[in-house]
């Protein structure tokens, strides 16, 4: 099986994953959902708060150290392997217009499509509505993975309460279809961001497409073509100059230049080359490995010092999102003090007010108190058990007060830490303490 075949099955995978992936449950929880909406983000099943998000800082750290790791030991493989740009590229110009509607060469993608044509005009036209038709498919796919699909079905029936949940998916959308129909591999060549740090992390070792010059010849010189309109060298070069390679390369290189930017390792110049070298009897001049291997015959073992750290490195961050993902809370709290910052009464209690906050983060409902670690100098005045259900909030008041003697100051107020500590009254285990403020005013203040 070609590199071709590979790669079209991998496709096929990835494209059936993504659009999968919104709609696979844990649990109940989703999969994979960052909720701007609900303000939550589900991972394997497990939701986190918006509040409690201590475990992205360690998975954005595996996501850039692998970018690097990946690109490090396996060249841009991304690029051609998993790329959405590649793969809608490949929607569009290998299965629309070549497959379905042969308008193309699979086996060159140099030349452009013949619009004299009137029935190459009507097939263009025909990819485009195909092609605009699954933008908006695409678009909606990646919405999901923001808004949870039961309550994508409900906000879509009403356009005017969720006006930019519309703006988002046509502007999805229209850029998809403006960046694979016009900008094309443009994209990746003078955009993508990737394509400009690649070469900064290649070394000798590193995985990429690579010309055997030691077979088929230096076909260029001081980036001159060193051959002209020759369809056989003299001497022992193999490579045959019939620039199958070239033709049937989609970012518009040639490859036994060396290794260039454009280059996006899709691997096709190596399958090409394979059928003509195939029909002599002899493997590709270009395969998919490392300087070290190919040109120099001098392969290294994949467990070299460079790639042990990152290994350790990106299991040291899975292990620490593991194990902060492990603490998550069975419940929130927040304690809010209000703008009146104490009230003194009459028989010269002090009395602080809160905004108490408890959002029930588990699957079960549950019954919550609170209680004072200080009782013999604070006292809760007002505040009644709550019951809430999974996934609810309630905001409500909380009233502490004292009778001792407790200032510090005869200048000004003090603030007094205080611990209180919230529990379900069905788990005595399910508990969390918070520190707060109580403030209490100066001597001349209490009578």
């Amino acid at each position: 099986m070609n590199y071709s075949k590979k790669r079209y099955i991998t496709y096929a995978l990835i494209t059936i994953f993504t659009i999968a992936i919104p709609f696979i449950k844990i649990d109940g929880n989703h999969m994979l959902l960052l909720s701007f909406d609900k303000l939550q983000f589900h991972l394997l099943g497990v939701v986190f708060n918006m509040n409690e998000l201590y475990v992205m800082p360690f998975l954005l750290m595996f996501l850039f150290i692998g970018i690097f790791a990946m690109t490090a030991i396996l060249g841009r493989v991304w690029c051609g392997w998993a790329c959405p740009q590649t793969i809608f590229r490949v929607i569009y110009r290998d299965l629309i217009e070549t497959t379905i509607l042969d308008l193309r060469r699979i086996k060159n993608k140099q030349k452009d499509i013949d619009y004299n044509k009137t029935s190459n005009q009507i097939k263009k036209y025909i990819s485009l509505i195909l092609w605009a038709i699954l933008c908006v498919v695409i678009s909606i796919n990646f919405m999901l993975y923001f808004v949870a699909p039961e309550d994508f079905i409900i906000y879509i029936q009403d356009p005017k309460e969720h006006f930019f949940l519309y703006m988002f998916i046509i502007s999805i959308a229209v850029f998809l279809f403006y960046d694979i129909v016009f900008m094309k591999e443009n994209f990746c060549t003078y955009v993508c961001p990737y394509s400009r740090i690649q070469s900064v992390l290649y070394d000798d070792d590193t995985k990429q497409i690579v010309y055997d010059t030691n077979r088929g010849g230096d076909i260029y010189e001081n980036g001159a073509k060193s051959i002209f309109d020759v369809k056989q060298w003299a001497g022992n070069q193999e490579c045959t100059t019939c620039e199958a390679c070239v033709r049937v390369c989609p970012t518009h290189i040639d490859i036994r230049k060396g290794l260039q930017v454009e280059c996006i390792n899709c691997l096709e110049c190596s399958d090409a080359c394979s059928t003509v070298m195939g029909k002599l009897g002899k493997p590709s001049l270009i395969s998919w490995g490392s300087t070290n291997g190919v040109i120099k015959k001098n392969i290294k073992s994949v467990f070299s010092t460079r790639n042990i750290i990152y290994m350790a490195c990106l299991v040291l961050c899975i292990a620490l999102a593991g194990f902060f993902g492990s603490k998550k809370e069975h419940f929130l709290v927040n304690v809010n003090k209000t703008t009146n910052l104490y009230k003194v009464q009459e028989d010269g209690q002090v009395r602080n007010n809160y905004v108490l906050t408890i959002h029930n983060t588990s699957k079960k409902t549950y019954t919550f108190n609170i209680k004072l670690e200080d009782n013999e100098n604070f006292k809760i005045k007002r505040f009644k058990e709550k019951k809430i259900e999974p996934s609810k909030r309630i905001k409500t008041v909380l009233l502490i007060e004292t009778k001792k003697k407790l200032f510090l100051s005869d200048t000004k107020d003090s603030a007094l830490k205080l611990k209180i500590i919230a529990y379900a009254k069905e788990d005595k285990e399910i508990k969390l303490t918070k520190e707060i403020s109580f403030i209490y005013p100066r001597n001349d203040l209490i009578k």
